[in-house]
């Protein structure tokens, strides 16, 4: 069991916003929007409802090569690619491979390669059913790509818990850490589910905004006439260590890894507590773990999907931690910019917080209209500096089947 902090010291991202975490964060203060209408011939083809998301900026097989991204589901392309960048970023540790573990997560996985299939075995009969389709489509796999591709063998694991996963896996990477299992962990999570079924499914049970004349601005959160979430594509990836491995090796630091929460709401298969009192024992739980209080945090990157139920319900969440002082800290909701990418939603903000606390700004939230009364967050459109002093922000996650998770990080 180590003591030591836990720190970052590499961040990958291939987002709707930029092909890499810096380019990602840049975007995001400028306002960008990944949001665009759908350029797919199944659009028409089945109708669907809503035609527009956040796909990956830059499509994952434009940086792969072909042989290896054949033989990878877009996920999986897009967790490499992130991976790579945050492994180069932290400077390529050197570290025994058996004290090197993954820590990954998906929401759904290779959904692409899973219906790819069955329209194969369907029109073309099993002959022709690729050998590498389980391999590929299960949720385990970019984990175990990632495990192959780094030579990390301490351990390879996935949580699929929905919005909240990747969050999940990066507090999994901070616990695994202390407890001796690794020495450096690649942690984070990836989605690819922008298909006909995804889109089909969320917007029969109300859940996308179906802005198709606006999509830039369809992603609402905090504001009165938000209308539901953006289905949103990417990666994200973030190198952890201890604090006396980072500085052993010379490595940079971007922010500590101070505290994490997972609980579970036991109240509805979609719908989260409106009480949000899972939600509030996460986020109490990861200041616990970091010894802090609420009069401590700084900044908060907020979940903030743009769902009429689900903003209002983490607001009280977090009024219940930080009682009025919840109105006064300035709050981020990135997926007004990003859309929702799911199982790789909580990584990308996570990189999102911790850069908010490197350089001291909360990142603009876009498409504020009119406030919400029942969500009186501070959101801005414009960047907001964060001042000087210590800095510890959160960043929140909450999935279908009650899971949430709240990471914890402060500035070094």
């Amino acid at each position: 069991m180590t003591s030591s902090r836990i720190v970052v010291t590499g961040i990958g991202a291939t987002s709707p916003i930029g092909g890499t975490a810096p380019e990602s964060w840049s975007a995001l203060l400028d306002g960008a929007s990944g949001a665009r209408t759908l350029e797919h011939d199944w659009v028409e083809q089945y109708q669907l409802p809503v035609t527009f998301a956040a796909e990956a900026l830059v499509r994952p097989e434009t940086v792969l090569e072909r042989p290896i991204a054949k033989r990878l589901d877009p996920s999986s392309q897009l967790a490499l690619i992130a991976a790579k960048e945050a492994w180069e970023d932290a400077g390529s540790p050197d570290v025994d491979s058996d004290r090197l573990g993954v820590d990954f997560a998906t929401g759904i996985g290779g959904v692409w390669t899973l219906l790819d299939a069955w329209d194969t075995l369907r029109e073309k009969g099993p002959r022709r059913v690729m050998p590498m389709t389980v391999p590929m489509l299960m949720p385990n796999a970019a984990a175990g790509n990632l495990s192959l591709h780094f030579g990390a063998r301490a351990y390879a694991r996935t949580v699929a818990s929905a919005c909240a996963s990747s969050t999940e896996s990066i507090v999994n990477a901070v616990e695994h850490i202390r407890a001796g299992y690794a020495d450096v962990v690649i942690a984070g999570g990836t989605e690819s589910a922008i298909h006909p079924i995804t889109i089909a499914s969320f917007a029969s049970m109300q859940a996308l905004s179906k802005r198709n004349d606006s999509p830039a601005t369809a992603s609402r959160p905090g504001s009165i006439d938000r209308d539901g979430f953006v289905m949103g594509e990417g990666a994200a990836v973030l190198i952890l260590e201890t604090e006396e491995h980072a500085r052993a090796r010379g490595a940079k630091i971007y922010a500590a890894i101070v505290g994490g929460g997972v609980t579970a709401d036991s109240y509805h298969i979609t719908a989260n507590d409106p009480e949000g009192t899972g939600a509030a024992r996460a986020v109490e739980m990861a200041l616990a773990m970091a010894g802090a209080s609420p009069d401590d945090v700084t900044h908060i990157n907020a979940h903030a999907t743009s769902t009429p139920v689900g903003d209002p319900n983490e607001y009280q969440a977090l009024r219940t931690v930080f009682g009025s002082r919840v109105d006064e800290i300035p709050v981020s909701a990135t997926k007004a910019s990003t859309g929702h990418l799911l199982g790789g939603t909580g990584a990308l903000e996570a990189i999102f917080t911790i850069m908010a606390i490197k350089e001291r700004v909360a990142p603009p939230t876009i498409n504020i209209t009119e406030p919400d009364p029942a969500v009186p967050f501070r959101l801005t459109g414009d960047p907001t500096p964060l001042g000087a002093g210590d800095q510890l922000a959160i960043s929140n996650s909450f999935g279908f089947g009650g899971h949430n998770a709240v990471a914890a990080f402060a500035s070094v």
